[in-house]
Order: structure tokens, then sequence, then C-alpha cells
């Protein structure tokens, strides 16, 4: 049987309750990223809005957010992006009273996750429907995979080999993360260490505390990261990838970055635009060992997408991480909404969707091309090879 999503159930506006719902109440912005009193508050639920006798649904939504009518649609929007003269709904309950109808029903209650893995859990089930999902939305038209990584992925050369497969593939259309997860990337691949261990053996080498900033040293010496790469100075690593293939990369800056690269935004609020941009075109999110970015993910990333067809289908999010706690507060953040959890070796779950996804004829085409230009072997049935891929 093919792989569906869940679909989306309209509510039947020809009831008596919806008929009878008056239109939003709109306030208008008098002062730029200042919101009207008595503003709505949006959540992760899909919501309707009542305008002109008609129910209005956002492309995408947004928790904490405010709703804008602008040219007769409804647009969700953080309040510091709002602007003066902009019609905001206003409402403190958020029902039917004002012309509201926040739906949880549209979808059935499968994709709702239920509190409570733990590390002892069982998630065969939850890999087997991930590794479908990845193949629909890796075919589908305006299927777009954005991945949120932490440092900690990139320490191991089996999982920096995987990730670059997955992107080979297919399976990463976006990668959002931090300075430390690019540097010690970079890292790798230009001095085969990450954070100063060696990301083959796991050995500390002798002063392998200047490793990462030796990188830093030297991308900000040369002016960029595609530059750096550009030179020669990277074997391998997703983010070399990534570069070659010209896939997005967004890069969030904290208070205490070491360098940083000069791709880091330091910018907050640049750094919000940036990366909503890109989470505004996610159907699936995967979220792997960095609590910080992936609950700041939770909360922007919309929990639905209108696809092309103009059918509604959920936005799932995995988190991925050792630690419970850290899965348990990115659900909360998600209000359990297509929220998948996942409390697991990180690098075991990279490599398991290696495994999973990459045939054996694609991994060696991948491995040949990953190949320095004098160690490639020509393999002789190439367009056999590429048509299996």
């Amino acid at each position: 049987m093919a792989f569906q999503l869940p679909e989306f159930t309209l509510p039947n506006f020809e009831e008596e309750k919806y008929q009878k719902a008056p239109d939003i109440t709109l306030g208008t912005v008098e002062r730029d990223g200042v919101a009207p009193d008595d503003f709505y508050l949006t959540s992760h639920m899909p919501t309707f809005y009542k305008h002109n006798g008609e129910w209005l649904f956002p492309e995408h939504n947004s928790l904490n957010c405010v709703a804008v009518l602008e040219e007769e649609e409804i647009k969700i929007k953080e309040i510091r992006e709002i602007k003066r003269g902009e019609e905001v709904v206003l409402s403190r309950t958020g029902d039917l009273e004002h012309g509201i109808l926040v739906y949880r029903d549209g979808f059935d209650e499968s994709i709702y996750s239920t509190p409570g893995k733990a590390v002892e859990t069982s998630f065969s089930e939850d890999y087997e429907y991930l590794f479908k999902l990845m193949e629909h939305e890796r075919d589908s038209d305006d299927g777009y995979i954005v991945w949120v990584l932490g440092p900690s992925v990139v320490f191991d050369y089996d999982t920096r080999n995987a990730l670059n497969q997955l992107a080979e593939n297919g399976y990463i259309d976006c990668l959002l993360g931090g300075n430390a997860m690019c540097t010690h990337d970079l890292e790798g691949g230009f001095l085969q260490t990450a954070l100063g261990q060696n990301i083959y053996t796991q050995e500390n080498v002798p002063m392998g505390h200047y490793n990462h900033l030796d990188l830093l040293n030297e991308v900000r010496t040369i002016g960029s990261i595609k530059d750096f790469i550009a030179a020669g100075n990277v074997k391998d690593g997703i983010i070399k990838t990534l570069s070659s293939m010209d896939i997005p990369f967004v890069l969030s800056g904290s208070i205490r970055d070491d360098g940083p690269l000069p791709e880091v935004i330091g910018d907050t609020d640049v750094a919000l635009t940036e990366t909503k941009k890109a989470l505004d075109k996610a159907t699936l999110i995967i979220c792997i060992a960095t609590m910080l970015h992936s609950l700041s993910a939770a909360r922007m990333a919309s929990s639905y997408r209108v696809r092309k067809d103009g059918k509604i289908s959920p936005v799932y999010m995995y988190s991925v991480d050792v630690t419970e706690n850290v899965v348990n507060k990115v659900g909360a953040a998600r209000e359990l909404m297509a929220f998948v959890p996942m409390v697991t070796n990180v690098q075991d779950f990279v490599v398991n969707c290696q495994k999973a996804l990459i045939t054996p004829a694609q991994k060696e085409f991948a491995e040949e091309l990953a190949m320095p230009e004098e160690e490639f072997i020509k393999v002789e049935n190439i367009d056999e090879l590429e048509g299996e891929i």
C-alpha cells in the first residue's frame, strides 16, 4: 500500500454555530513592532478566522505570534515584524464569539504524541514510519526536509559519512545549526579532529584544544566558508557536501561563540528571520542533539503545510536526543502535535537512517564521488549505477 500522510478534515462551516459566529475584530498597529491591545496570541493548532462571512485559513502558523489581515488573507507574523498601519486580529479567548476557530480535530489523534517516552522505549515503529515519510517527502514536488543539528553529530566518522550520503540522495533540503556544529564539521574535514579528538580513533591529539580555533582563524583569514572549501582545505563533511550541492544552511549565533565563522548570523532578529524562512518551507523537520536550536524550531515552525495540490498535511517534527529531558521540552513547545520524540544515541540514529534509505549501489556511488581525485577509481557501469540512484 502506498504511503499516505494523515488527511485534514475541514469543519462543516454550514453548521449553525459557524454561520452565527461574528467576523473577527481588528486593531490597527500604531507603531512598528508593537501590537494593539487585546491582540490574539496564536498557537500551533490549525486556526480559522472569519472575515466578511468567509473562514480564512493561513498558509502557515506559529506559536506566540499575531494574526494579520493582509490583502484579504491571514498572515501569521512575529510581533517584531508587524508594521504601522497593519490590521491585527483581536481576542483574548480565541473562540467563536470572536470569529476564531482553533480546530484540533482536523487531523485524527494519531498525529499527537503521548508524553512519557523514555530511553527504555522501543522506537522501531517510529523508525519505520520516519523512513517512509522521508522517502515520501524526498519524492514530493513540494517536499522540504529540514535538519537541525547539534555539534555532537559531526564528532564521529560514520555519522558524518551517513549525513553526506543522505544529502547526496536528496534527504536534506536545508540545514539549521550554530557556530559549533559547523566549526567542528569543518575541523573534521580540515584536521580530521572534532574539538581536538580524532574523528576516527576518538583519541585526543596533542594540542588538540587549538584545532577548532586554528580552523576558525583560517576560515576568517580567507573570508568565508565557501572560499575556504574552494581553496581545497576541507577533505569531507556535511558542510562541504551541502556547499557543493548549493543546499542552504542557516547558522545562528549565540553569546559565546568562538570566532565565530563569517557566515554565522550574530544579529538575533536576522537569525530568526532567516530560520523562519527555512522552516516555513518545511514538510518534515528532524532535530538532533541540540536543545536550544530544537526548541526554537519547535516554536517557530508551522504544524501544518498547505501543499501544492491544496491538501493540508502535518509538518512532522522528530526530536532525537539521548536525554529524555530534551525531547520532553521540545514536545511541550510543539504542543505534542505532529511531534515524535526519540530517546536514543544520535550517531546511531543517523546511521540507521543511512542504512535504511541508501542502497548499496547508492553508497558505492556516493563514496566514489567523495574520493579525492587522485584516489578516484572509475566505475565501469556508471550509467547503470546512476540509473539505480
